[in-house]
């Protein structure tokens, strides 16, 4: 069996080149927590069953660990093979990682081998792979120039982003990575472990173009509950922006139809409303209640820009140093305008600088 000497950040975007499957053969809730973009779960022990072993191995004997290890990979092993694998072709090549590129990855590969696939290992396993991730995310200088899509609260930076890119802007979508709308009523549900969107974040910083600039929405140090990883964060302080400026009229229009998961369920919204009340006080919280109550959603959004977000957003510019700034305005937010509004991002990022 031979053994795969690491690889490229970069061959994560379309899977580890030269392999038909990357398997991540570590127990489920190794899997959950991070893995290899685009990499397939087979564990060979389950959660109990790595720890049994485990037990066994510190309390009795590292003999006797390794003797009812070995019943259980292979048991999981054939469980796979039966399964997952059954219609794989004499030709398949995978790619098998654990923690350490230790016994479990060698263990399961060497059955794989055994029946004629060309099974290879990750050298120095799931640690390795994690080392380079930090190693590019905390250590490395971004490979290319940002540019940040600002604007306040309501103008569409999100999906201008997004159009952009589909138009062929390099582009990096933070808030999605991390499952997460920006303001205090835009949670999206639970959010990925920190080291896995530290993972797709630098499959996507590793396939950036150096020759040309990526826009990234203007973000705080956090998404969420999830830190942007420093060296990214360096390079989006001292960036170039372009800001979005619309009316407060437009801005809650377009609040109104991209939240409407709060707009039809009324629980949650007011749920997100209370959130509020250690900034804006009871009173205030209970006025938007009602509105929320009557159906009110324009005049809600428009107060809550009015008096929380865009104060909020204010006092943040004013204690941060910001690069050079173009504006771009629109006066409504339809479709038309979200894609103009992209077709000038799309301009002004193709420029040495906005």
């Amino acid at each position: 069996m031979h053994v795969f000497m690491g690889f490229e950040l970069k061959s994560l975007v379309n899977g580890v080149s030269g392999f038909d499957m990357v398997i991540d053969v570590r127990s489920p809730s190794e899997f959950a927590e991070d893995r290899i973009p685009g990499a397939v779960s087979m564990p060979v022990l389950s959660d109990a069953e790595r720890a049994h072993v485990g037990k066994i191995y510190t309390q009795e004997s590292a003999f006797k660990a390794k003797k009812i290890g070995a019943a259980l990979v292979a048991r999981n092993a054939a469980r796979h093979i039966e399964g997952q694998l059954a219609e794989m072709g004499g030709g398949w090549r995978p790619l098998v990682y654990c923690w350490r590129g230790g016994q479990r990855s060698a263990s399961f590969a060497s059955i794989l081998s055994q029946i004629g696939w060309r099974a290879e290992t990750v050298e120095g396993g799931y640690s390795s792979y994690r080392r380079l991730v930090v190693q590019l995310l905390y250590e490395t200088a971004l490979p290319s120039s940002v540019v940040l899509l600002d604007g306040n609260t309501g103008t569409a930076k999100t999906e201008v982003l997004n159009r952009a890119a589909e138009n062929g802007v390099q582009a990096i979508d933070l808030e999605r990575l991390a499952n997460h709308r920006g303001s205090v009523l835009g949670g999206q549900g639970v959010q990925p472990s920190q080291k896995w969107f530290e993972s797709c974040l630098a499959a996507e910083v590793a396939a950036l173009d150096p020759d040309r600039p990526v826009v990234i929405e203007a973000e705080s140090s956090k998404v969420g509950m999830l830190s942007i990883p420093p060296r990214v964060f360096e390079a989006m302080k001292s960036a170039c922006r372009i800001r979005i400026e619309a009316p407060v009229s437009a801005r809650a229009g377009y609040l109104t139809r991209a939240y409407q998961d709060l707009v039809s369920d009324k629980i949650l919204l007011l749920e997100r409303l209370d959130r509020l009340q250690r900034l804006q006080g009871r009173e205030k919280v209970a006025h938007w209640k009602a509105l929320a109550d009557a159906g009110s959603y324009k005049e809600l959004a428009e107060e809550l820009i009015r008096d929380h977000y865009d104060p909020r957003y204010a006092k943040v510019r004013g204690r941060r140093s910001m690069g050079p700034e173009s504006v771009i305005a629109a006066e409504s937010l339809g479709d038309k305008d979200l894609d103009r509004l992209a077709g000038k991002v799309g301009e002004l990022v193709s420029r040495p600088g906005p």
